[in-house]
């Protein structure tokens, strides 16, 4: 009988984590990157069924979820760059050091006594933090291409479906409605990276992480909260286009129209 992922032995090259409710999908060899670490012993040393999983057969890890992608990015590359008014360095130091990620914890701490990320001070902080992982001669990072943080190129589409009323008076204030519905289409990988469990997969569950959809939907109200996340994992908008329907609140013509639009947001990384 052939064996199930969880009594395999080995570990596949895709490695789905869930990491403090936030969902990654990365390759086996990212993870096992820096040798002796935490997550190169838990994925070298250990079997897969040998690890906590979620009820999705996700491998767990209890520990800050959004931190984790820049523990994700600094084993990744040979450089990390961290956002604009970071305030969170020294927990993210305390990160690496439960990753044992020594010379990223040195790294961070030197960076803080410098005042390079200072946490209340308000200075900008976009300093650049060397993995061990690769040689820090100045001519090995020098034809790199700074990365944002949270990994690979990719493209997202936002969609809405929205209403509102305009009144007979055309001065008068549109009544907007509250967003129904906003839809996700991307690669999944690149979905479940960014949105983790704000994602709602119900409509197109358990698909191939390296397949493409657009059914998912996220469990926001407001559009600004998928475009403050997007902005924090370096994505920007390139695109945009709407159409829209019009029809009579009433059956009396003078009564308020009411608008039924459809809107998408491109975003690229």
């Amino acid at each position: 009988m052939a064996q199930t992922d969880s009594q395999s032995s080995t570990f596949s090259d895709i490695v789905e984590l869930n990491v403090g409710g936030q969902v990654y999908v990365t390759r086996l060899e990212t993870l096992t990157a820096v040798p002796d670490s935490l997550l190169w012993t838990k994925f070298t040393q250990s079997s897969p069924g040998d690890l906590p999983k979620d009820s999705k057969g996700r491998f767990f890890f209890d520990r800050d979820g959004f931190l984790f992608r820049y523990i994700l990015d600094y084993l990744r590359d040979a450089e990390l760059y961290l956002p604009e008014y970071f305030k969170e360095r020294r927990r993210l130091q305390k990160e690496a050091d439960f990753f044992q990620l020594p010379e990223l914890s040195r790294r961070l701490a030197t960076a803080g006594k410098d005042g390079s990320y200072a946490e209340d001070s308000g200075e900008p902080e976009d300093s650049e933090l060397t993995s061990p992982v690769t040689s820090t001669t100045s001519s090995s990072f020098s034809d790199r291409t700074p990365r944002s943080p949270g990994a690979g190129a990719g493209y997202i589409t936002i969609g809405y479906r929205g209403s509102y009323t305009i009144g007979r008076d055309i001065q008068a204030d549109a009544k907007f409605r509250r967003v129904a519905r906003i839809t996700v289409c991307s690669k999944i990988s690149l979905a479940k990276e960014v949105f983790g469990e704000s994602l709602n997969e119900s409509r197109d569950p358990d698909r191939p992480p390296d397949k493409y959809t657009a059914r998912y939907y996220l469990k926001y109200n407001f559009l600004e909260q998928a475009f403050d996340r997007l902005a924090e994992v370096g994505f920007h908008m390139v695109a945009c286009n709407s159409t829209g329907t019009c029809s009579y609140a009433g059956n009396d013509p003078a009564d308020d129209k009411l608008w039924t639009s459809y809107t998408e947001y491109v975003f690229s990384r």
